[in-house]
């Protein structure tokens, strides 16, 4: 197996993998030079997740995989079904992976996928909980687009539901990051009526694009206090209340953000496990 850089894997006190390499920037072409074709990109040693595969014709996947410094990739990992294949096994959810590909095109090439270790598995209901965490990467994030900080939390996740953490914290703090990173989340600490600081006394709906307003009657999504609006913003959840209000106000900013797309990974959970 080729070294791979020094690369690391988040730890329980946040540590997160070192960026990758990035690729070699094309040559300009100079004016009245003879036109060239543009030079493939090939990008090595890059940390990276598999979200989700499917199949591409006969013995190929075409594989989203979530990567510190390049965001979300679809790559086509050509013959990985046929059973002397490389990388057959190795492209697994959840397993922190080396990850080389090349390409010009949308669908890049995956050239090489080494296994880095260093990551706890994850078992029994921590399984369900990381596909909740790669269906939000998926639908909430856009191809192509970097998210280092957000990398770093999902790894940080995983690690905490690896290590049998409260999964109703974890996944609380995981679903405000992603809004945070993704630029949709308003300031949940200050009231949109008169831009002051929210009052823990108070009761407060939150408008998915405007932020916290003091309830009226007649609102119909979520009525949260001020105190957990506060304790979300200070990653604090441990009293209970906040828990559960906090869990009813997210579904409804995802819902919203995701235009009513259905979660399936949830509706399991709250199926089997009353996330």
């Amino acid at each position: 197996m080729k070294p791979v850089c020094g690369l690391m894997v988040t730890n329980e006190q946040g540590r997160h993998f070192p960026a990758g390499k990035g690729a070699a920037a094309a040559k300009h072409r100079q004016p009245g030079a003879r036109r060239r074709s543009q030079p493939e990109l090939r990008i090595q040693d890059q940390p990276g997740f598999v979200l989700h595969s499917y199949v591409y014709k006969e013995s190929s996947l075409i594989v989203d995989v979530f990567s510190r410094d390049y965001g979300r990739m679809a790559l086509l990992a050509k013959g990985v079904k046929r059973p002397h294949s490389r990388l057959r096994g190795v492209l697994q959810t959840f397993q922190p992976l080396s990850l080389d590909w090349s390409g010009k095109s949308e669908l890049r090439t995956l050239v090489s996928a080494e296994w880095v270790g260093g990551l706890t598995p994850l078992e029994n209901s921590a399984l369900f909980y990381g596909f909740y965490l790669n269906e939000l990467l998926l639908k909430l994030t856009a191809r192509e687009d970097p998210h280092p900080g957000l990398f770093d939390y999902y790894v940080k996740a995983l690690t905490r539901l690896a290590h049998t953490e409260s999964a109703q914290i974890v996944l609380r703090q995981f679903e405000l990051a992603i809004l945070k990173e993704t630029g949709v989340a308003a300031d949940l600490s200050v009231s949109a009526h008169d831009g002051r600081r929210v009052d823990p006394d108070e009761i407060y709906v939150v408008d998915p694009e405007g932020g916290p307003r003091p309830a009226r009657m007649g609102d119909t999504t979520p009525r949260v206090s001020g105190k957990t609006l506060l304790d979300m913003v200070g990653d604090d959840y441990s009293d209970p209340a906040t828990q559960v209000q906090s869990k009813l106000l997210m579904r409804a900013l995802l819902a919203h953000h995701l235009n009513g797309a259905r979660i399936q990974t949830r509706q399991i959970l709250i199926d089997l496990m009353q996330l």
